[in-house]
């Protein structure tokens, strides 16, 4: 399972695996309960590659942030993407410091942390990430 593989489909919960394509658009499975579904091109989706978050400075991939999170956790899930407002944000500045919080709302961090989690329960390989930001700044 590759981070380019992996969707979110607007008005959809969870995330989802790009299993095949179609002529009409493509083939996802749930990283939730596994059912497969075709999504055709009406549906709005959002690879996680492709995400970004807002910092001061930059915005900085999602994928790092999720690699961010896997090193503060040690591979393990993150708090609760239910828990209080001032939780999510509290514990988002220690993973991300300089993320603009006039730019990056509560409802995005409960999103992140949501997906991160998801991604814990589906078995994905974090250490995958680590390394393409690696070579990334070897660059």
């Amino acid at each position: 399972m590759k981070i380019e593989k992996i969707i979110a489909i607007s008005g959809k919960p969870g995330l989802y695996e790009i299993k095949s394509q179609t002529k009409g658009g493509v083939i996802v499975e749930s990283l939730l309960d596994k059912k497969r579904f075709p999504v055709n091109s009406l549906h709005n989706l959002s690879t996680l590659s492709d995400i970004a978050i807002y910092t001061l400075e930059e915005e900085k991939p999602l994928k790092d942030v999720f690699a961010d999170i896997y090193k503060k956790e040690e591979g393990k899930k993150a708090i609760d993407h239910k828990s209080s407002k001032q939780e999510l944000l509290d514990y988002f500045s220690e993973v991300l410091p300089d993320y603009d919080d006039e730019r990056v709302y509560a409802s995005n961090i409960k999103k992140v942390i949501q997906w991160y989690n998801t991604l814990i329960d589906a078995k994905f390989d974090f250490t995958s990430l680590e390394d393409e930001s690696e070579e990334k700044e070897e660059e």
